[in-house]
């Protein structure tokens, strides 16, 4: 997956696509790249509107704040990655928790700029917003223990707390935007079929 122009900017715009009209959804890039490379707290509106290409007044044309900005790449991330484990398909409990996780880490690679924004700047939205996102994040926690949980049942997981597997498999798939790095010698697919192994690894039964 080759990316091109503002560190990425047209493997971005994949995730902001069906965000209209077209400076809005510019401005959410921006503010992707922003707050991933001087944190939530230390960009101004004039760092997103100059990497935008745009006035600073051209921010509260199409978001009220800041915080806002924040909230609709935290909104849109989090129903990507849901929409994401919602669709995995396979052949049994093995198959499919296989798929999840190489889906879901590989994700966090290949979108590592809008990973890290989306999962570690949680704190700055306001409790009405982060009450919204955390309800997404109940539900691909949820997503994800079905797939262990399915393996429990047809007796090929042995796993004796289900909630702790879960939180450790989704804490792995997540930690890889923290040092995804494109330039490294893995590719995101590569990243999410040796994650799906470890993982695997850890929910079956000890030979």
């Amino acid at each position: 997956m080759t990316t091109t122009g503002l560190d990425g900017f047209s493997l971005l715009d994949e995730t902001w696509r069906a965000v209209t009209p077209d400076a809005a959804r510019r401005m959410l890039i921006a503010a992707v790249q922003a707050f991933a490379g001087k944190g939530y707290h230390a960009t101004t509106t004039r760092d997103i509107a100059s990497l935008a290409g745009m006035s600073p007044a051209a921010v509260y044309i199409h978001y009220r704040s800041k915080e806002e900005l924040l909230f609709n790449i935290s909104l849109v991330g989090h129903e990507t990655s849901l929409a994401l484990l919602s669709s995995i398909q396979g052949d049994g409990a093995v198959q499919r928790l296989r798929n999840a996780v190489a889906a879901f880490a590989g994700w966090h690679a290949a979108f590592h700029t809008t990973a890290r924004v989306v999962q570690y700047e949680l704190g700055a939205l306001s409790p009405e917003h982060h009450a919204e996102v955390a309800e997404l994040r109940r539900q691909i926690e949820q997503r994800m223990r079905s797939y262990i949980a399915d393996g429990i049942e047809e007796g090929v997981f042995d796993v004796p707390d289900l909630k702790g597997a879960t939180l450790a498999v989704l804490s792995l798939c997540i930690d890889v935007a923290r040092w995804y790095q494109p330039s490294g010698r893995r590719t995101p697919d590569e990243i999410g079929a040796m994650y799906a192994d470890l993982v695997l690894r850890m929910v079956r039964p000890a030979s």
